[in-house]
């Protein structure tokens, strides 16, 4: 297979997860030149590897994260398309956060894998096939950073794993960028760019609270009682609560940034259709921020970022504005 022509030269962070990952049991083993010895011939594309860690994507720490986004977008600056290897289990977090940071013109791509290297129909080598050819391809130039994985192009603000065992994981509820075919791109929608956000740290406490069926709110009360930074409150359909959690959530947004946004994938938070309580407009008389568009984890990490940033109460609903569908 031989990608389209390209203009740039594309470097490789690996980090770990399952496409890095050997043996019955798999744990990470391969590095960033042991990823692309297999697909280096078929891309013509040079490629440049790094080391940066080598961890399961449940391991990587905030720290972990940010690190590695102001890695890739130091180099995205210096002129090369990026790709990011990395596991699956965290990968839509850091892939955002990396975008949240990003105001380049060059894409940034995260990939992985489902299946370990040693595995029987592995699918790390043409993803990142596909990847490099993403990153190296004019046609993905002011994308921001997306996810490139079974031939499909998410952009990083909406995608979601959907799939704990198949190869085609990622979905994006919202509507994928584009796909990858005999390694030629092919972009279909353009996602909107944000002005990019510049956080010192992410060390802070935000957690997330899920609306359920006869949910109390009691544990809202437990947390405001500890460290808590911030809160993430999933919501049920179009933005509804328990009314005994909504008000619980209300007084805590009087003390911390709380963010609503809801359970189902296709997800939106509704500004006037239903009047029982704790409805949407309940919700929305509240000091409560929506932000209905993103995913739990989205939020929380578009948050610690905000935090991060030392934006003020006012600054963050602005910012989340985008988001509220």
């Amino acid at each position: 297979m031989i990608v389209e022509e390209t203009i740039r030269a594309v470097r490789v962070f690996a980090t770990g997860g399952t496409i890095a990952m050997a043996g019955r049991h798999a744990v990470p083993t391969l590095d960033a030149d042991q990823l692309v010895s297999e697909i280096s011939a078929l891309t013509g594309i040079e490629l440049q590897t790094e080391n940066p860690m080598s961890l399961p994507g449940s391991h990587l720490s905030l720290g972990d994260a940010l690190a590695l986004a102001r890695l890739a977008i130091a180099a995205a600056d210096a002129g090369e398309g990026i790709v990011v290897t990395q596991g699956t289990d965290t990968l839509e977090e850091v892939a955002f956060l990396c975008d949240l940071l990003y105001g380049g013109r060059l894409p940034i791509v995260f990939t992985g894998a489902m299946r370990p290297a040693t595995a029987v129909g592995s699918d790390g080598p043409a993803n990142i096939l596909d990847a490099v050819a993403v990153a190296s391809s004019p046609k993905a130039d002011d994308l921001g950073v997306v996810v490139s994985f079974a031939g499909r192009i998410h952009a990083a603000r909406s995608v979601r794993k959907t799939d704990s065992v198949e190869v085609a994981a990622f979905a994006s509820p919202h509507g994928e960028v584009g796909r990858v075919v005999e390694g030629r791109v092919t972009i279909d929608r353009q996602p909107p760019r944000r002005p990019p956000l510049t956080p010192e740290s992410l060390d802070y406490s935000v957690e997330i609270i899920s609306a359920g069926l006869g949910s109390d709110g009691a544990v809202v009360g437990t947390l405001l009682g500890g460290d808590l930074d911030g809160l993430i409150a999933v919501g049920l359909g179009a933005g509804h609560f328990p009314p005994r959690l909504l008000r619980q959530l209300s007084v805590a947004a009087e003390r911390i940034p709380v963010v609503a946004t809801v359970r189902p994938e296709r997800g939106a938070i509704l500004h006037d259709t239903y009047g029982f309580e704790a409805s949407e407009r309940d919700l929305r008389r509240t000091p409560i921020i929506p932000a209905g568009l993103l995913s739990p984890a989205a939020a929380r990490i578009k948050l610690l970022a905000c935090l991060g940033a030392g934006l003020s109460g006012a600054e963050i609903r602005e910012a989340f504005a985008v988001d509220d569908g």
